[in-house]
């Protein structure tokens, strides 16, 4: 038997961190296997579906390794429209189901019975297709069914606790559960790799299975993902869209790790390793029936670790859209033609080991490409105390005077002057710094002066020393 399994997101808006957990477990399993990656779009609510939100998934699906042309599809639910009708008028033919024209208040009135909900009022009353005439499951009064989960092992719900659930609409349209179900049977699937959310809903789409003469598949329910405060993901409240992620500069391999230890570890005591070993190592059967937290705080650290590990030259490559405001990036504070990539390269491995997302190298690196700083007026008014002026007239002559204008003789003539107030660098520095960079933290500042030159540094402290007029 060839595995097959599916990853199927609704076209309703941003694509969803946990929806990318999911693909991405599918993705491995199938791989493992030797299987096969079908991706389904469920875009039968045509009020919420959009065109960019099915464009949106797949770029996502490429950006964390998921490539088009690597699997099979995708698929259109709404394409499926004909089986789903034809399942449910099987089903209805065989007795496995009967209409009911029960209003929502009608099964409120009743109260009582054996049944949750819907209490089986219609079920032997011959009622036939019509306008507002639902389709219900015949759900068995006796027995059980158990669910052979990989992670869960073999949930047992009672059938007597089961109401007659709804599989087709007063005006014939197939409810969502059934048409999940026909389109699994329709596609082959061998294997359904989930969020546990989807678990109450599987006795009664295996029961639809078996109804309709077909082998179940093998579930999997993994751990939701929750919040801090253990809630459950929510794009209302939380940052969960993965584009978000992507365009903030979080780099495709360091979420794709990260979201593989949400409910799961490798051997050993590590959490950041190669792709090639959580391919090889991930178990469905070894997943954590806890729920999973999505730390942003951590994902931000395994990000700079990421950055960190880069060769510098991929690091360059990776800032370009930051840099140069392409694609979807926000613009730069500067100017096309005022980006200096000699400039850049040089302090590229500086900014490297300071930022945690690509977005932090525009406000690191800003005051090579600007005419004039942007000045952070809290920094300014924090480090330009009295003697600041002197200090800054002083800088200068040293400054002009040095016939080496490079890291080691700014920093000893820097040392030198502020050694004549009484000061350690760090003091001398700080006026330095927030009149040159714009800001009192940054890049190395030494470093920082010899790529920006000796006439441009002049000029900015210069600057800076008239506003203390």
């Amino acid at each position: 038997m060839t595995v097959r399994v599916r990853f199927a997101p609704s076209p309703t808006g941003m694509f969803h961190v946990g929806g990318a957990r999911s693909a991405l477990q599918n993705w491995i399993y199938a791989k493992q296997q030797g299987g096969v990656f079908v991706l389904r779009i469920e875009d039968t609510d045509a009020a919420r579906n959009k065109p960019e939100w099915t464009e949106g998934i797949l770029s996502a699906l490429d950006w964390i390794g998921i490539s088009r042309g690597s699997y099979e599809g995708p698929y259109f639910q709404s394409a499926n429209a004909g089986e789903h009708r034809a399942a449910a008028a099987r089903l209805y033919e065989s007795g496995r189901a009967y209409y009911c024209d029960c209003t929502r208040e009608d099964v409120q009135a009743r109260t009582g019975s054996q049944y949750q909900g819907y209490d089986g009022y219609h079920r032997d009353r011959g009622l036939g297709p019509g306008p507002g005439h639902a389709l219900r499951f015949r759900t068995p009064d006796e027995g059980a069914t158990v669910v052979i989960d990989l992670i869960r092992g073999e949930p047992t719900f009672e059938n007597k606790l089961i109401e007659d659930f709804v599989i087709a609409r007063g005006d014939g349209s197939p409810v969502f559960l059934l048409a999940n179900v026909v389109d699994d049977m329709t596609m082959g699937i061998t294997h359904v790799i989930r969020a546990e959310e989807h678990l109450p809903n599987t006795p009664k789409q295996q029961l639809l299975w078996e109804a309709l003469g077909v082998k179940p598949p093998i579930w999997a329910h993994v751990p939701v993902v929750v919040n801090e405060k253990r809630q459950k993901l929510s794009k209302r409240r939380d940052k969960v869209a993965l584009e978000a992620y992507r365009d903030e500069g979080y780099l495709a391999s360091a979420m794709r790790n990260y979201l593989m230890l949400l409910g799961w570890a490798p051997s050993g005591d590590r959490e950041i390793v190669p792709w090639s070993v959580i391919e090889d190592e991930f178990r469905l059967d070894e997943v954590n029936l806890s729920s999973a937290f999505f730390d942003e705080k951590k994902l931000r650290a395994f990000n700079g670790e990421y950055i960190r590990a880069l060769p510098v030259a991929e690091f360059v490559d990776a800032c370009q859209p930051w840099l140069t405001g392409t694609d979807t990036i926000a613009p730069p504070p500067w100017q096309p033609e005022e980006f200096d990539a000699d400039a850049f390269a040089a302090v590229a491995p500086l900014a490297q080991t300071r930022i945690a997302v690509l977005s932090e190298i525009v406000p690191n690196v800003d005051f090579l490409f600007l005419a004039s700083p942007l000045i952070d007026e809290a920094a300014w008014t924090k480090t330009m105390k009295d003697g600041s002026a002197e200090l800054l007239d002083d800088a200068v002559a040293a400054f002009e005077a040095l016939e080496s204008w490079d890291a080691e003789s700014l920093k000893s003539t820097l040392e030198a002057v502020g050694a004549e107030r009484g000061l350690k660098l760090g003091k001398t520095q700080a006026p330095v710094r927030v009149a040159v960079t714009g800001r009192t933290v940054g890049l190395p500042l030494f470093e920082s002066l010899e790529v920006l030159g000796r006439e441009r540094t002049l000029t900015r402290i210069r600057a800076a020393r008239l506003r203390l007029v």
